[in-house]
């Protein structure tokens, strides 16, 4: 199994959203009001005036065989509009009780 995190902006919620309903994926945590920096322009999302975008976080724990598409699916929403900002982490999960 895999833990794949998500972090994303929230103007990007309906699309993954979609994708883990279209993908089958049943359980997941979502962290909303993230706050934090990009790595690849390093625009402050804080919820501020000054910087008023925020980010969500949702974690899955999905088998190794759905990580390809997850990791795909995340690309094609970063390559519609790559100045929002969505990126994907993923980790292998050990045990679970």
């Amino acid at each position: 199994m895999k833990a794949v995190m998500i972090i994303y902006n929230q103007a990007h919620t309906e699309k993954v959203e979609y994708m883990i309903d279209k993908l089958g994926i049943n359980g997941y945590s979502l962290w909303e009001n993230v706050q934090g920096r990009g790595t690849k322009t390093g625009v402050p999302h804080l919820g501020t005036h000054t910087w008023p975008e925020i980010n969500k976080s949702l974690l899955i724990i999905i088998e190794e065989e759905l990580v390809d598409k997850v990791l795909d699916t995340v690309k094609k929403i970063d390559a519609i509009n790559d100045e929002v900002g969505i990126r994907a982490f993923v980790w292998d999960i050990l045990r679970t009780v």
